[in-house]
Order: C-alpha cells, then structure tokens, then sequence
C-alpha cells in the first residue's frame, strides 16, 4: 500500500512538470497571438489591403527608429512625421546603410505607442516582415504601407489618442541560407582567380 501511495505521488508530480512545461512552451506563441489579436503592448495588426472607410478626422504619425547596440548599420526614418485622415493609406520610408565591408543580414522589431492604437494601426506591407540582407556599403529605403483603422474613434481608450507613434530596433540576424550560399560561391570564384 505505502508502494502504490508513493508510484501515485511520483505519477502526479511528473504530470505536474510536464504539465507546466507544455505551458511553459506554449505561453510565448499564445502570447504572441494575443497580442496580435487584441493590439496589447503596441502590436499591430496586418491587413491585404487599404480600408475602405476614410474619416474626415486626421491623426499624426510619428516614426522612429533605433538599433540594437551590435547592430553596424545606420538606420533611421525618411520622414518623421506625417498627418493622414483615419482610413487614409499611408506611405513611409525608413532607410538603412551598411557601412561594413561583409553582407549583413538584420531583423526589424516594432511597436505602436500609445499602447491602445497598436490594435488600430494596421500594416499593409512592411520591410519588417522578412529579413533584409545588405551588401557592404548599399544604402536602401524601405517601405512601410498602412492605415489607421477607423474603428478607433469608437473604442473607449483609443478614441483619445491624436498621435500614434511607429517605432522600429533592427537587430543583426545569421544571414539566410541563400545569402550564406551566394557569398560562399563569390569566395570561392576569388580563390579560383588568385
């Protein structure tokens, strides 16, 4: 009997650890849908195309941009504020250089301050979707296409805000396999003629 309370124990205990480790795995995914979902901690939302109701009331959008402290690019916005109608699709630029002399790849983060509009600032398209690659020395402007969506002059926090602010921190990623492949040919191709 002492066995079967001691195998019961043991049994509950490791259901108990593997029980939080499957939360602990699942807790940054869930977390990131919800944040996708509900705008919470500046994430914004992703839409195919412009919306479909323009206001006559403007909002100013503010951009910024930074970068991780290893990270040897310039990066900065084109412009650094623009004020559009809400619904209005708007366009802005964000350019980087690579004043290195090797390929870097990098990775942009973003949010939306204040913390309520991020559920309202929707991204069309954005350089920040995928990994970008720079050679040595190109300099490059990237596009961000987007819209405040004009459900934010209903919502109970939201609807006090005037000013939204974009805000991108690119950080150095490994580069791709293809760009790895592309510059691994190009040093074998110098070898073959030194």
């Amino acid at each position: 009997m002492a066995m079967d309370a001691k195998l019961k124990t043991v049994t509950r205990l490791v259901g108990v650890v593997v029980l939080m480790g499957g939360l602990a795995w699942a807790s940054v995914p869930f977390y990131d849908w919800f944040c996708r979902v509900t705008g919470f901690g500046g994430t914004t939302g992703v839409a195919a195309a412009q919306s479909d109701t323009v206001l006559e009331k403007t909002i100013k959008i503010r951009f910024d941009g930074s970068k991780d402290r290893n990270m040897p690019w310039e990066f900065k916005p084109v412009v650094h504020e623009m004020e559009l109608k809400i619904g209005e699709t708007g366009l802005a630029f964000y350019e980087a250089y690579n004043p290195t002399d090797r390929v870097i790849a990098g990775s942009a983060s973003y949010n939306v301050t204040p913390y309520e509009a991020g559920g309202f600032f929707t991204k069309i398209d954005c350089f920040c979707f995928s990994e970008q690659v720079l050679q040595p020395g190109e300099r490059v402007q990237m596009p961000v296409t987007f819209y405040v969506d004009p459900e934010i002059v209903t919502d109970r926090d939201a609807k006090y805000v005037h000013t939204i602010t974009l805000s991108y921190t690119f950080y150095e990623i490994d580069l791709p396999q293809e760009a790895q492949a592309a510059l691994e040919q190009g040093n074998k191709n110098d070898s073959k003629l030194n």
